[in-house]
């Protein structure tokens, strides 16, 4: 690859939304709406959440400062935690009340923040869990050889054509438990394709990177669009934001407070006030609905 195609930007999806651009503004072709989802933690409201919606074969970014509720919102969508109220749709198929396996088989996949790779399993090993529909997993077929054999090679096939295309072919037969953190986010991400997804949810896919692999990733995801998936993910450098994304959604004590094209979003007074605090004038709990100001008369 010549230098001057590392230096290309990648192309950026445009016309995604409907109408003005404001929190929960529609998109022309959503894969994956929720609406009024809301999750308590005692007196804690993680998330509250009216109205949001994922446009397809586009990268979207979630942002917003720790403790947001962004990974708390990420559970929820995909099953790993239940909501105390709100509906929420994937391709039109309402995911409420669906256990994660089911929404990963229905091409929901996402990955964590902590790399949940199986570090006492190989690498390739790790990738074949990531396969669904193996006939030897059932116990009866699993006695004769014969009637599974020709799926599990087609499956290791496959296992490692994506070992090849992130680099870790060399390292399948370590065991995950030697690989860098960098690697394990890799490895995540490669074994989320077994599923051939159609929208791979990334929670914080540079964190614990080492520099040397950030633009490996970066290359990585911005294939996953190429490749005709949705990618959403949350991330804190907003660097890469800036550079990958096609569309960003912010969200600040559990509510979206902003979203729409990265460096408009990054001129956003609220957004700059969620992460750097320097807009003393503009409180986020005005935006989120927490505190209302006393109007004030304006002085002519």
């Amino acid at each position: 690859m010549s230098s001057n195609d590392k230096s290309t930007k990648p192309v950026k999806s445009t016309g995604l939304h409907v109408g003005e651009i404001k929190p929960g503004v529609a998109k022309k072709d959503p894969i994956l709406i929720a609406d009024g989802v809301r999750r308590q933690f005692g007196g804690l409201t993680a998330v509250d959440v009216e109205h949001v919606e994922i446009p397809r074969n586009a990268i979207t970014a979630l942002i917003g400062p720790n403790g947001a509720g962004k990974t708390t919102f990420f559970n929820l969508l995909t099953g790993f935690d239940t909501p105390n109220e709100g509906s929420w749709s994937f391709n039109g198929k309402s995911l409420a009340g669906v256990s994660a396996y089911k929404v990963a088989r229905m091409g929901l996949i996402r990955t964590f923040q902590l790399t949940k790779a199986l570090g006492l399993l190989t690498v390739m090993d790790n990738m074949k869990l990531g396969s669904t529909e193996q006939v030897g997993e059932r116990l009866r077929a699993s006695i004769f050889p014969f009637l599974w054999k020709k799926k599990d090679e087609e499956i290791e096939a496959q296992a490692l054509e994506l070992l090849t295309r992130f680099k870790l072919d060399a390292k399948k037969d370590d065991y995950a438990a030697s690989l860098s953190g960098g690697q394990r986010k890799l490895l995540e991400m490669a074994r989320a394709l077994m599923t051939r997804p159609e929208l791979v949810m990334l929670d914080e896919p540079m964190a614990g990177v080492n520099p040397a692999l950030t633009e490996s990733l970066l290359d990585h995801i911005l294939n996953l669009k190429k490749e005709g998936m949705t990618v959403l993910f949350v991330e804190h450098d907003m660097h890469m934001v800036r550079h990958i994304a096609d569309w960003v959604i912010v969200m600040a004590e559990g509510k979206v407070v902003a979203e729409g094209d990265p460096y408009e979003v990054m001129k956003n007074p609220a957004v700059i006030d969620a992460y750097l605090g320097s807009h003393q004038d503009l409180d986020l709990g005005t935006v989120t609905g927490r505190i209302t100001l006393p109007t004030q008369g304006k002085e002519k």
